[in-house]
């Protein structure tokens, strides 16, 4: 079987056949360049950059020289949201030294980059996309002076197997209130900064996310649904007070974890790794019924099991499964969601496999209300301007679109700044050489 990113359509026809996967395919991507109303802004046309780390800020959480290089790219790229990367509220929930981090003294410096990025972009297309900033701890994950210091919401042995993070680090609830507080203060910061948005993250098992799944856990945020998704919830019920009326406030959702119950969210308690949308469903209901409008689905974690969040050609090991396979359970159970809570604006993911097929797979599930935003993450590393070449041109070129070889995410793990090293190798080949031996 083909496991390549698809550069022509006869070849994802033919794959998309024999696998029976059966991915929708429309000719006319017209409606990926129409506009849309979203919380009382515009966001004028279907594509979405998704937050795509650089791990390039400053020491001190300041967007650096390649954090604005690459914002200043995807200005210029067309895409009508650029949902801005993770970024820490808390110095101890960074995921390393140099990830972007907002605070009082920090507020400045976000504000002359999204004055930049929406000057760029009405200079380059005529329209200022939406920005997000995706609001972040990263728990588990955190390493702010570049070595792990996990703060963690309970031992999960699929993580730690024999070698169990000590119990000091599982977090108390008082401390989580106090992360509640941080998201919420990283919200105001936000709209402060000329933001149109924020996102409480609540992904790829950072803090929020791994909370979705503390059935064992005692206390406040544990155990119940109600108690696993208050950090989320009341987050984002914070952020609303807080913020103006139009300020929009959404979260990156792990609908699925890929994990079996009690350690995954969104599975069916079986023992099976099977999407169960009951308590999703349930949570995505309680954030629309507190005024979210839009909201970004995600599933997997890029740590453990990155097929299944972002299906790649390439990788640290081989999945059993084809990654049409997987690019399937994301986009229908997404699509299934959207059913369930049609109101509200859903962003996909897991585009980037399809390759040039991306934006016809994406117009055909959009013309069914599938889902509304056609989101792009490693995409915009390789292809930056890949939403203008699908409004002006109709398709993606195939010698710009990603391969999904993964070098990316290898940079990031060696503890250096992703980007590129195929398409935008005059910066990232060097990198990767130095970091990743050049293998």
């Amino acid at each position: 079987m083909i496991r390549k990113v698809y550069s022509s359509y006869d070849d994802f026809k033919t794959q998309n056949d024999l696998l029976g996967t059966n991915l929708p395919f429309s000719s006319d991507v017209g409606i990926l360049n129409q506009p849309i109303n979203v919380a009382n802004k515009t966001a004028y046309n279907r594509l979405a950059c998704q937050a795509m780390e650089g791990c390039d800020g400053t020491a001190d959480g300041r967007p650096d020289t390649l954090t604005k290089r690459r914002y200043d790219r995807f200005a210029k790229g067309g895409a009508g949201i650029i949902w801005y990367e993770a970024t820490a509220v808390m110095n101890e929930g960074r995921a390393n030294p140099r990830q972007l981090y907002i605070n009082d003294s920090t507020l400045d410096d976000f504000k002359r980059q999204v004055a930049d990025i929406k000057e760029t972009a009405i200079k380059t297309n005529g329209y200022e996309p939406l920005i997000i900033m995706q609001a972040t701890h990263s728990g588990r994950y955190s390493k702010p002076n570049g070595v792990p210091a996990p703060l963690i919401a309970y031992n999960n042995p699929i993580f730690e197997k024999g070698n169990p993070i000590p119990t000091d680090r599982i977090v108390s609830d008082d401390y989580l209130d106090r992360v509640g507080e941080a998201l919420v203060k990283g919200a105001i910061l936000a709209e402060k900064a000329g933001f149109d948005g924020v996102d409480i993250k609540c992904c790829h098992r950072y803090l929020n996310s791994e909370l979705l799944s503390a059935y064992n856990r005692d206390g406040r945020y544990g155990g119940s649904l109600e108690n696993r998704t208050r950090l989320l919830r009341e987050s984002v019920k914070g952020a609303i007070e807080g913020c103006s009326k139009d300020f929009i406030v959404s979260t990156r959702l792990n609908v699925y974890d890929g994990f079996p119950y009690p350690y995954g969210f969104g599975v069916k308690t079986d023992g099976s790794l099977d999407f169960d949308h009951t308590e999703p469903e349930w949570l995505i209901k309680q954030l629309y019924d507190y005024g979210m409008r839009i909201i970004n689905i995600t599933m997997g974690n890029p740590y453990f099991n990155p097929h299944v969040n972002r299906p790649f050609a390439l990788g640290g090991y081989t999945a059993e499964e084809h990654p049409l396979e997987g690019v399937k359970r994301v986009l229908e159970g997404t699509v299934r969601l959207k059913a369930q809570i049609p109101d509200m604006a859903i962003i996909s993911s897991a585009l980037s496999y399809l390759g040039v097929a991306a934006p016809n797979v994406a117009a055909a599930y959009i013309k069914n209300n599938g889902f509304d935003f056609a989101g792009f993450g490693r995409t915009i590393f390789a292809y930056p301007d890949f939403a203008k070449d699908i409004m002006a041109k109709g398709k993606l070129d195939k010698n710009k679109i990603c391969i999904c070889c993964s070098k990316c995410t290898e940079i990031m793990r060696a503890g250096s700044t992703p980007g590129c090293v195929i398409r935008d190798k005059d910066v990232y080949a060097p990198i990767y050489k130095e970091f990743c031996g050049g293998k």
